[in-house]
């Protein structure tokens, strides 16, 4: 599922859009194998160790808490997963989160100071890491789990200075101050 085009202004065009690496899907996917096994098990040794009522009614609660364990720690990260989006348009960065709810974060290109990239020992092995983009004046955008996390931080930059060729084009064609986004101009 793609970032909407009907959201991104006239002449804005997406460059690179991502989910967070799969490495999010290791922990959830030893969860489901986890809890499936240690449920299977214990319901079949609960069988066999109590009979009747409470037989049947703990094997009752031990499916209730394996679906409880399976929703908390296997498909909610899932979802985060699935529902997660970074975005890199010629004009701006935009992450995207949330199924229901919808957590958002835009920040123009012509904001962006510097970007760096941290990327630990197992992040190096798996091809991941975290971009961090100072902004001018707004908060800084942290990125966790950023696949090819340098590259993707070389096109940050070549777009950030396509943005600043195009805004002094624009600028030299109309003769005033380059137009920064959000400034009223």
């Amino acid at each position: 599922m793609g970032y909407p085009r009907r959201l991104l202004g006239e002449g804005e065009v997406i460059v690179t859009e991502m989910k967070p690496h799969w490495r999010a899907l290791i922990v959830p996917s030893v969860v489901v194998i986890g809890v499936v096994f240690a449920a299977t098990w214990l319901a079949l040794m609960w069988g066999s160790w109590f009979s009747g009522t409470l037989g049947s009614i703990g094997r009752w609660v031990i499916v209730i808490v394996a679906v409880a364990l399976m929703i908390v720690f296997a498909v909610r990260p899932f979802l985060f997963w699935i529902t997660t989006q970074y975005v890199f348009t010629n004009r701006r960065i935009i992450t995207r989160a949330g199924l229901v709810a919808k957590r958002g974060r835009d920040m123009p290109l012509a904001k962006v100071n510097n970007v760096s990239f941290e990327i630990s020992v197992v992040g190096r092995m798996l091809n991941y890491g975290r971009l961090e983009i100072e902004s001018a004046g707004d908060e800084d955008l942290v990125i966790d789990d950023v696949p090819n996390v340098e590259t993707i931080q070389r096109e940050v930059y070549r777009l950030h200075e396509e943005d600043d060729e195009r805004r002094r084009r624009r600028s030299e064609a109309t003769g005033g101050d380059p137009v920064l986004p959000g400034d009223g101009s």
